[in-house]
């Protein structure tokens, strides 16, 4: 049904690289949301009243605020599909991230609400009353939340939206929260126990741990998160594999939304290439990365001898070096400046952060060992901490 509705009302739905179609599902995403919840808000508002039951009442205004929360979606990706303007060089997109913020919030504030209404509940018992009419809209309700829960999943996966997974997550736990309401409800006509307060506070304490959850993960895109290892290898065996390009470091990468990202890179090529041939394979890269990834690059030519024999065995002592202390330490921008008494040998190293040595301690090792290869050398280093790919060192 979701594949459906999906061809029915999103225009051009299988190109979810382009950022208008992305808000064209984050727009239906939102609509079906307030239109479902609204639904579910009528169904349990009516058993609430009819039953005298104060937990489906609650549980309705739940889903009133999941409504509201749709809403949040709806504007979220219509204000991230804006184009870039003077205040906003680059663009809105972060608006979505934003957007599941709030809705993260929204799921925070509502397990507070249903852990403080389930303990009041433990200590005042409400006895409620019990028929087939309330089995059936309680199971209609889970049910759509089920079907709500694989729609926005769906569509989550589809375009990469954190703000989905969000709201996806929400609707679980809504079949959490009305499948407790459903259950304690049969047991206490079996029993006449009263368990409504106790399943009630289990699944509200569940429901503001995934909101303490989808807070911080999307939090983490806004502060600023490292690019996964799959895009960066990628970057690497994309650059490398262009003829004149010999080597490259100093990635950064900085997400401006979903479909919106930057990045630098200083690219290694040879000296003695000609310079126009060096800029015409930059500008080429440049050019298929904006084509093939979407992504907005930008390269630093970085010329680099490979004809001195003297300096390139040198290099590779000093990288072995390197190798012997951690293979996840790489070395770039090599080159040796000889002086009267003493050469110097400069260079940069890229470290992981989990490097067990500091970068202090870190230059100390490598210079000494380098003054004990030959007495005539001196290190100068500098110290980077950046992305490495996977496969290459």
């Amino acid at each position: 049904m979701t594949n459906l509705l999906i061809r029915l009302f999103v225009k051009d739905y299988d190109n979810t690289t382009n950022a208008h179609v992305r808000e064209r599902y984050g727009k239906f995403a939102g609509i079906v949301g307030i239109a479902s919840n609204f639904l579910l808000f009528l169904i349990k508002i009516t058993a609430g009243v009819l039953f005298h039951s104060i937990s489906i009442t609650a549980d309705a205004v739940n889903n009133l605020s999941d409504s509201g929360s749709s809403v949040v979606t709806l504007i979220g990706f219509k204000i991230s599909g804006k184009p870039a303007d003077e205040k906003h060089p680059f663009g809105h997109a972060r608006m979505e991230y934003i957007s599941g913020l709030i809705v993260s919030f929204i799921i925070l504030l509502i397990g507070i609400q249903l852990v403080q209404r389930s303990v009041s509940r433990i200590v005042q018992p409400v006895p409620g009353e019990f028929s087939v009419l309330l089995i059936i809209l309680l199971s209609v309700s889970i049910l759509i939340k089920l079907w709500q829960f694989l729609f926005y999943r769906k569509i989550g996966r589809i375009i990469k939206s954190d703000t989905l997974f969000a709201t996806s997550i929400d609707s679980r736990n809504d079949i959490f929260a009305t499948s407790a309401v459903l259950t304690a409800s049969i047991i206490s006509r079996l029993t006449g126990f009263n368990l409504d307060g106790y399943i009630g506070t289990v699944v509200a304490l569940f429901i503001v741990i995934s909101g303490i959850k989808l807070t911080n993960d999307t939090i983490s895109p806004l502060l600023g998160m490292a690019p996964t290892k799959e895009l960066v290898d990628l970057i690497y065996r994309k650059i490398l594999s262009y003829e004149g390009v010999i080597g490259l470091h100093d990635l950064t990468i900085h997400n401006y939304g979903p479909s919106k990202r930057y990045a630098s890179v200083h690219c290694e090529v040879p000296a003695e290439q000609d310079i126009m041939i060096s800029h015409d394979i930059i500008d080429n890269i440049e050019r298929d990365f904006m084509k093939d990834l979407g992504i907005h690059l930008v390269i630093h030519l970085d010329p680099v001898i490979t004809d001195n024999a003297k300096i390139n065995d040198l290099k590779l002592k000093v990288k072995n070096i390197i190798e012997d202390i951690s293979l996840d330490i790489t070395m770039h921008d090599f080159r040796v400046v000889i002086g009267v008494t003493h050469s110097n040998l400069i260079f940069d190293v890229v470290v992981p952060y989990d490097c067990k040595y500091d970068d202090e301690e870190l230059v100390d090792i490598i210079s000494e060992k380098i003054e004990a290869m030959d007495g005539n050398y001196r290190a100068v280093i500098i110290v980077d901490h950046a992305y490495v790919p996977s496969d290459i060192h």
